[in-house]
């Protein structure tokens, strides 16, 4: 029998009404205590005019797309002039870099994004400056300048000690931070590296200057928010109090600005120096998080990964009760998380599965949601997203000859729209799901009482009125668990999985969440 040319496009009606049908129409945006930021990398996002460079207008374009993925904010890597395709070394505070359009254009996006109830969180360079920015250009000038009190100098012959300290940190691996202008007498401060002088914030003036370009952002412009990149490093290390109470005195500046600022700061390191910044930095980025997740799922562990992120949860709580847990599964700093995993589709997809049903405000790596690859260097990790075959994708970025993501590693997004199982689908799915049910969202961490082997991840997400019971097995043979009482009701099971007469089977790598 002659098949119907409609076939297939009735098969994916089907496909796309089953993922939505149950949270299309109920999803809430729980931003920014409990919602999803999309982060993204402008220049590998979408090109709009054909430069080879992703910009503003082509970001306009692809809000829609965004929003259907289901993320409630964006958060965009650096975006200021700088002569680096990083951007990580500013030159203006106070203007966009013009690869990506102009500050209209930049205007006209935050616009359209507000339109749709999507917010704008934008990285604030704060910690260094780039060495082309004015204010260094002058300081280096001489000891008598005015801007020289802008960054930290040291004559030669007082940092002998300094001068050969070797020091390496989870987030620099430079061997030198102190560096020769070129004149043989001062040497300057730079953590990461000689391009980016850090800032003098013992200086007012400096204070001063981070005030009224957040000033600027806030007011003019109308962002939502700030990603603050080496929040742990506006002073030395050795002075943790002085950059706590930094990060007070910038929240009260930013908030007399506008009311429900967004902050959320990078402090990489573990729990105990991350939670002192709280008071400072409502948001944080929860690292345990993401290298215990890839743990877990490597070593079939998935209790480690619970107990890792109730402690977390705990430690913060006994700091103050008014913090947001940023979560997140990969991000431009560290290997694309489906590299981490050993190319796994099965733990690619229950990675999703535990972030999206664990506490906390997730963040996303753009191409994630279609598998993208990378490994360092960082432009690896950062390469052009794939929106249809190479021949038809009038906006995939070229500024870069990627390495990882291509044609024959990732399937682009326009095909994986037409797979119901594409990692595309998945995501979109998993997402709704938690933005339909608060206790995903907003809901406390409790524990199951019954005991389940260490491949088991099982917990109870609760509010006032809804209980779920979440299971995750990691484990790579399929296992029948007991279920606690009073959980029926399947929202959601991984393929394979079975629910009767108060058990669950689940294959490996599957997850399944229960209502009472």
């Amino acid at each position: 029998m002659k098949k119907s040319i409609f076939t297939p496009f009735i098969f994916l009606f089907l496909a796309q009404l089953a993922l939505g049908q149950a949270t299309a129409q109920q999803t809430k945006n729980y931003w920014p205590k409990a919602g999803v930021t999309y982060e993204v990398f402008v220049q590998s996002f979408n090109d709009s005019n054909g430069d080879g460079i992703g910009d503003f207008n082509g970001v306009t374009e692809k809000l829609d797309y965004i929003k259907e993925l289901g993320a409630n904010a964006i958060w965009f890597m650096p975006i200021m002039p700088s002569p680096t395709y990083h951007k990580y070394d500013v030159t203006d505070y106070k203007a966009v870099h013009p690869d990506y359009g102009t500050m209209a254009d930049f205007k006209r996006l935050l616009d359209e994004a507000h339109k749709r109830d999507i917010k704008v969180v934008i990285d604030l360079i704060i910690n260094h400056t780039g060495s082309d920015h004015p204010w260094f250009q002058a300081s280096k000038s001489g000891r008598d300048n005015a801007f020289r009190d802008y960054y930290v100098w040291a004559q030669k012959d007082t940092i002998a000690t300094y001068l050969n300290k070797k020091t390496i940190t989870l987030d620099s691996d430079n061997i030198r931070q102190w560096h020769d202008p070129g004149q043989g007498q001062d040497y300057y401060y730079g953590f990461f590296w000689g391009g980016m002088p850090d800032l003098n914030f013992d200086s007012p003036k400096v204070r001063e200057e981070i005030v009224s370009a957040g000033r600027f952002w806030l007011e003019e412009v109308g962002v939502d928010g700030f990603r603050l990149d080496a929040a742990k490093h506006i002073f030395p290390d050795d002075r943790p109090l002085d950059n706590h109470a930094f990060w007070k005195e910038f929240r009260n500046e930013m908030e007399s600005i506008k009311p429900d600022v967004y902050l959320v700061g990078e402090v990489y390191d573990k729990k105990e120096i991350v939670a002192p910044y709280l008071p400072g930095l409502p948001a944080l980025f929860n690292f345990d998080f993401h290298y215990t997740l890839i743990e877990a799922l490597n070593t079939e562990n998935g209790q480690l990964l619970y107990q890792k992120q109730k402690d977390v949860l705990d430690f913060y709580n006994g700091i103050t009760p008014d913090f947001i847990d940023a979560t997140f599964s990969s991000n431009h700093d560290q290997p694309r998380l489906l590299n981490d995993l050993k190319k796994d589709p099965a733990k690619y997809k229950q990675a999703l599965a535990i972030l999206m049903t664990l506490p906390g405000a997730p963040y996303l790596y753009y191409g994630e949601e279609i598998g993208m690859l990378g490994l360092k260097p960082d432009e690896q990790i950062r390469e052009p997203f794939l929106w249809d075959k190479k021949e038809s994708d009038t906006g995939r970025a070229t500024w870069i000859v990627p390495q990882y993501s291509t044609d024959v590693t990732v399937t682009p997004l326009a095909q994986q729209r037409l797979d119901a199982t594409s990692y595309f689908n998945h995501y979109k799915k998993v997402i709704g799901l938690r933005q339909s049910n608060p206790a995903l969202a907003i809901g406390s961490l409790e524990s199951v009482k019954l005991t389940y082997p260490k491949s088991v991840m099982a917990f109870i997400r609760k509010t006032a009125n809804q209980e779920l019971l979440v299971v995750h097995h990691l484990g790579s043979k399929g296992m029948e668990f007991q279920i606690p009482e009073g959980f029926k009701s399947s929202i959601y099971a991984t393929d394979g999985v079975t629910v009767k007469q108060g058990t669950m089977f689940l294959p490996p790598n599957s997850s399944l969440v229960l209502k009472k």
